[in-house]
């Protein structure tokens, strides 16, 4: 990573196919046409899932920039089945607001071998990496990551729905896919707000949600990320890179810089340069670095294994 880097940059989505992944896939797919209404119960119904290529796999990272886009490789075994119908119903009930690529590692055995176990999926938001999960983890938890990519793509402009990718088959009735859930109204008034770029209406919405539950966890991150963007908002990048670069002693100039790299996308060297700096520091300067990485971790994600490989190298910087 180096420093010059830029945060992702927030890009509308032209609901007319700016974002249109059907060209990617193989011949043998049912490609939905632009703007198709949904499909009589018993045929087929519309789908933002899309079978590709290896080889087309660099393209779909950077449609990422678009859209955030979940890479699923799978294979022939009943785990990659359960974990492919299930990330395709969650997607679909986004409605547009996320895309799954697909890519069967059985037609493929070179990329089988390659890859540590099959099926496992990789998220992506801006073109890079955002989260990586395989079949252990339970269908619920996969509902909540499918929902934080799609609340992080919102906190990065990403609003509009896209069209139909790809079509399904349709059962009839039993089969439907499951609509996505209601919010609570508050956090349904923060999403809204964050959609209208009104951060201080979400945070203000997220306070009084955390204010009548306590242990309202989805609030705490949600605000979390609320205040990452309230402090990003309008930063000159470069200038906050060089202050920390010239301060390397000033704990504010180095949060200052991780948390543009944490919105950029640079999730390792956000959470690794809070780390060096409390190996190197102590007192009230220590403390202030170590109460905001764990903020940073929560806004990544505990499920992360980049947050994960950080904690663990806290935990030797401490003791």
């Amino acid at each position: 990573m180096t420093d010059s880097a830029q945060q992702p940059q927030s890009r509308r989505v032209d609901t007319r196919g700016a974002v249109d992944l059907s060209s990617l896939a193989p011949s043998s797919a049912q490609t939905a046409p632009q703007g198709a209404g949904p499909a009589p119960a018993g045929t087929t119904a519309d789908s933002w899932a899309v079978a590709v290529q290896p080889q087309q796999l660099q393209q779909v990272v950077e449609l990422s920039s678009q859209a955030p886009v979940i890479v699923l490789i799978f294979g022939a075994d009943s785990a990659s089945a359960t974990m492919k119908t299930t990330l395709e119903d969650l997607v679909d009930a986004q409605q547009g607001r996320i895309l799954l690529a697909q890519i069967d590692a059985s037609a493929h055995p070179e990329l089988a071998q390659s890859a540590d176990q099959v099926p496992v999926a990789t998220a992506f938001i801006g073109g890079r990496p955002v989260g990586e999960f395989d079949s252990s983890v339970p269908s619920e938890q996969l509902g909540q990551l499918v929902t934080q990519m799609v609340q992080m793509a919102t906190q990065n402009g990403m609003t509009q729905k896209l069209p139909p990718q790809s079509t399904r088959a349709d059962q009839g009735e039993g089969s439907e896919v499951p609509a996505e859930p209601e919010l609570p109204p508050l956090h349904q008034e923060a999403q809204d707000a964050l959609e209208a770029g009104d951060y201080a209406k979400a945070a203000a919405a997220y306070e009084r949600a955390i204010k009548e539950k306590p242990d309202d966890e989805d609030a705490k991150i949600g605000l979390a990320q609320v205040r990452l963007l309230q402090r990003t908002a309008g930063v000159d990048i470069a200038q906050t890179r060089q202050l920390g670069a010239d301060q390397p002693d000033d704990v504010q100039a180095q949060i200052a810089v991780a948390d543009v790299d944490i919105l950029g996308g640079h999730v390792e060297d956000g959470l690794s340069r809070l780390v060096r700096f409390i190996q190197t520091h102590f007192g009230d300067d220590r403390e202030a670095a170590r109460v905001h990485l764990v903020e940073l971790y929560s806004i990544v994600g505990d499920t992360d294994p980049r947050v994960s490989t950080s904690r663990k190298q806290l935990a030797r910087a401490l003791f």
